[in-house]
């Protein structure tokens, strides 16, 4: 967590009392629902920013395909990771060696 004031809140949520149940069964051991509430927030803070700079790193690799006319198949991308795969497992059993 940051060392900086917390300054900010979010809006209060009213849930279904099962929801509330279900949420306070799984905390962890000295873990509030306020924090258990923060951290959800954040993860999908992150997932929501990660899915959108993947959809931009895919409409941009769109938009340059289109413009050079090379497009790549599946069949190609999944031979190049292979082999990446393939060679990293080379690379960790030599080191494991």
């Amino acid at each position: 967590m940051n060392s900086t004031k917390k300054t900010a809140t979010l809006p209060s949520l009213r849930v279904d009392p099962e929801l509330r149940a279900a949420a306070e069964s799984v905390l962890e051991d000295g873990e509030t629902l306020s924090a258990f509430v923060e951290g959800a927030v954040k993860k999908q803070v992150h997932i929501r920013k990660s899915q959108a700079e993947f959809i931009a790193r895919g409409l941009a690799s769109l938009a340059e395909a289109e413009r050079t006319g090379v497009y790549h198949t599946s069949e190609d991308v999944l031979a190049m990771l292979k082999s990446k795969l393939d060679a990293a497992k080379a690379a960790r059993a030599a080191r494991d060696e």
